[in-house]
């Protein structure tokens, strides 16, 4: 079978959220699995230099009516939460927890999430809102909370934070299939010709 899509997001990212709704089919239309890797965005923006686009004058105003006129494309239910930017230390966290006994419902649970906060504009900063999520898809939320504070659970975050920023990663959300990097919303057909092609 060939090798995974790396799809690297950030839960705090709206264009991460479009394109978490999208990339499985690109994925299934290829044959390949998806390896979800969610990470700290603002950690990278410390490396890059990078601030939150929504927030910059006239780009944040462009990115605004992009994100809602994208959505529409695909009929994706689309909000901004009131708390925004927000922290996604816990969602992560609450990811790689269950994403070491299962990646399947891990992946439901990243997909749970993003919609409660983009979908519904609801706030999953909190523990006790990740919790409350984990615990709709069927999971415990004492274990969730517990895990939330693991030191084997924070130390996987932050190793997987410094593994995207050697591979390159700079936004969200990040794909990399055979090696090729793809970065923005804005390139998911992109990636998705270049594995009908096997590149050019």
């Amino acid at each position: 079978m060939p090798s995974p899509i790396d799809f690297y997001f950030d839960f705090s990212s709206p264009y991460g959220y479009l394109a978490a709704q999208r990339v499985g089919e690109i994925a299934e239309e290829h044959n390949r699995e998806i390896r979800w890797r969610p990470f700290l965005l603002g950690v990278v923006f410390k490396t890059t230099g990078a601030q939150p686009l929504l927030g910059l004058p006239m780009k944040g105003d462009y990115a605004h009516h992009d994100l809602a006129r994208s959505a529409r494309l695909f009929d994706i239910p689309f909000t901004i939460p009131k708390r925004f930017p927000f922290m996604s230390v816990s969602a992560c966290r609450a990811y790689y927890w269950l994403e070491e006994d299962n990646a399947e419902e891990a992946q439901d649970l990243a997909l749970a999430l993003y919609e409660r906060a983009f979908g519904e504009g609801k706030s999953i900063a909190e523990p006790q809102e990740v919790a409350e999520v984990a615990e709709e898809q069927g999971h415990d939320p004492e274990e969730v909370m517990a895990a939330l504070q693991n030191p084997r659970i924070k130390t996987r975050l932050k190793s997987e934070v410094e593994a995207a920023l050697k591979k390159g990663v700079f936004g969200s959300p990040f794909f990399i299939a055979d090696g090729e990097a793809f970065w923005g919303y804005d390139r998911l057909e992109d990636l998705g010709m270049w594995l009908d092609t096997g590149g050019w």
